[in-house]
């Protein structure tokens, strides 16, 4: 684990039953839906522990953060990448624990290809994780977390011209440190997404940025239909002079 990671408490908290529930959710999400993504450069911003992008078929992909186990060293708020460059983004819990989050996703916006993808993590206000955070505020990782509500992460991608295609909600069970009160609650994962389906501790976002007046260039086909083809007339014998006046006039 990173020193960055260690002194935030996320190491040490990602090892309890809690975290390990969290992750294999989390990891189960997006292994699922980055394989169905294609292109060419893949970027994943924070929580480098984690590969969430090892199941993506995208040949460059790079972890990004100020610490850590990363291919690239940088602030989120100033990504040292090319505009219009990026397939696709992934921001594991980056917003709710950013200073700044609208202005990172101003530069996800930037960085991204028109029609490419981002998938956004982030833990749910209003949930058991929620509410356990306004009663343990300024502990460790993750209630120190400024916990952002999905209305207003879709205003944001929605005023930068992100359109949703698809999410989920997860971690229904209250979050409990103890493993034995997680396994008896399991029961909530499965019957969270039927009948309160608004309450999960986490949710899933998936955005595809979309540009106006940018449209597939296809090739120009003809639209002229190739001329019909006309047989020759074949000659005929006549005998006299009145048999020829009548062929021609056939023929005319």
């Amino acid at each position: 684990m990173s020193e960055h990671a260690k002194a935030n408490g996320i190491a040490e908290w990602i090892q309890t039953p809690l975290g390990n529930y969290l992750l294999e959710r989390e990891q189960t999400y997006f292994d699922g839906v980055v394989a169905d993504i294609f292109g060419y450069n893949a970027f994943q911003l924070g929580m480098p522990e984690l590969e969430l992008l090892r199941a993506s078929r995208i040949p460059l992909r790079c972890r990004l953060g100020t610490q850590g186990p990363v291919e690239m060293r940088t602030d989120f708020r100033d990504l040292p990448i090319a505009s219009n460059s990026a397939d696709l983004m992934l921001l594991p819990h980056v917003l709710e624990f950013a200073e700044h989050p609208h202005q990172i996703l101003r530069e996800v916006a930037r960085v991204l290809m028109p029609e490419a993808q981002v998938v956004i993590s982030g833990f749910n206000p209003f949930s058991f994780w929620g509410w356990r955070r306004t009663f343990h505020r300024g502990e460790d990782f993750p209630w120190r977390g400024r916990f952002i509500t999905l209305m207003r992460v879709k205003d944001w991608l929605a005023l930068l011209g992100f359109e949703i295609t698809g999410g989920q909600m997860a971690c229904y069970a209250p979050p409990s440190r103890q493993e034995k009160w997680l396994e008896r609650f399991s029961f909530m994962e499965s019957a969270g997404d039927r009948w309160w389906p608004i309450a999960g501790g986490v949710y899933f976002l998936q955005a595809v940025k979309r540009v106006r007046g940018v449209r597939l260039i296809m090739p120009k086909w003809s639209d002229r239909l190739a001329p019909t083809k006309q047989l020759a007339a074949s000659p005929q014998k006549v005998g006299d002079k009145d048999d020829a006046l009548t062929v021609r006039a056939r023929e005319q």
